[in-house]
């Protein structure tokens, strides 16, 4: 209820909406060596931009959603209602926040527009050049104060720095690694490729009703943000467990398209900041939690990554009531307090 009334004090209109728009990049190559004539990226914008006397954009920040989701979820009451509003961390009289739909997600050029699997095969480079466009080119934002981003957009905010060290003053990865995605990670991404990829009635990317492999897909990236915890309070019979797992797809199943879904995880395949991390120069606050189905702590692949990196932090949350997981990602109430002390200290660059 806090956060809601929180969300309504920011102005309905202003925060719940913000400026949305479509930024179009022109003969956009991918890695692949693929062309297309027009990218659109989608955007919403909260705030204004500031510049000082240099015309360096001061006030800017973006936040990278995870994987099939879109920049307008952080406007949720759990998100946007404990960080966006009067008086808050990143409060949108004083910043100018950017979120946008990345490459293949909400609106945003995507496989399900029309081209199904001709559509080139991206990967999180070509993610992060379409954003490095938008900002620069689409909203002349030459520099940001911050750049954060949740699972597959904290992956994201990794290749940023180091693809462009001097262009933030620093980042919040939240909930992911530094490291290439294999072992389980890879292997679940994998079975939801194959479980879709390999329907009969998939014809190719061209399929005309619907796929049965989607529900097992929806199921694996069900389990991907799963935590033992909070299910086993939310589902304590039987019935409820069953109940909730057979919602939970359904609604998937309902919100999916399966060349988008291929996709935005095949983009993964390449993934690898290990090897570049000399290259950044931006001081880091990496926070992960200890029930991330996806990033466990006992693979060891963040702390002695981040500890290389000077003026830079990671956190692991400990299992409580309150995290949820992977999802823990998106809940700032619990993490907040580590990103005030990290602002606070965060020096201009």
């Amino acid at each position: 209820m806090r956060a809601l009334l929180l969300l309504l004090s920011l102005g309905t209109t202003a925060l719940a909406q913000g400026h949305q728009g479509d930024y179009t990049a022109r003969d956009f190559r991918f890695t692949t060596g693929e062309t297309l004539p027009e990218v659109r990226i989608h955007y919403t914008t909260l705030g204004t931009p500031r510049t000082d006397a240099q015309g360096v954009t001061r006030n800017a920040v973006m936040i990278l959603h995870g994987t099939g989701g879109t920049g307008r979820g952080f406007l949720s009451a759990n998100f946007a209602g404990q960080l966006f509003g009067p008086g808050q961390l990143l409060d949108t009289a004083k910043y100018f926040v950017v979120l946008p739909d990345n490459l293949g997600h909400g609106g945003s050029s995507k496989p399900s527009d029309g081209m199904h699997a001709r559509f080139p095969r991206y990967t999180y480079d070509d993610m992060v050049r379409a954003q490095y466009l938008l900002l620069t080119d689409g909203l002349k934002v030459n520099h940001l104060r911050l750049l954060m981003g949740t699972s597959m957009g904290c992956m994201h905010s990794w290749i940023w720095l180091y693809a462009h060290p001097d262009f933030m003053d620093g980042s919040v990865p939240l909930a992911c690694a530094p490291t290439p995605i294999v072992g389980r990670n890879r292997m679940i991404r994998s079975l939801i490729i194959e479980s879709l990829r390999g329907d009969p009635a998939y014809a190719g990317g061209d399929y005309t009703a619907p796929l049965l492999g989607m529900r097992a897909a929806q199921g694996y990236l069900w389990l991907m943000g799963s935590a033992p915890l909070v299910q086993h309070a939310q589902a304590p019979t039987r019935q409820k467990a069953d109940s909730a797992v057979v919602a939970t797809v359904d609604r998937g199943v309902s919100r999916t398209d399966a060349n988008d879904m291929i996709w935005y995880f095949d983009a993964s395949r390449d993934y690898d900041p290990s090897m570049r991390l000399g290259a950044i120069r931006a001081p880091i606050l990496a926070i992960n939690s200890a029930d991330d189905f996806v990033n466990p702590p006992e693979l060891e692949n963040v702390a002695p990554y981040v500890a290389r990196l000077k003026g830079s932090r990671f956190v692991l949350l400990p299992i409580t009531p309150q995290t949820r997981g992977h999802g823990t990602h998106s809940l700032p109430a619990i993490w907040g307090g580590h990103l005030r002390d990290y602002l606070a200290g965060l020096p201009e660059r």
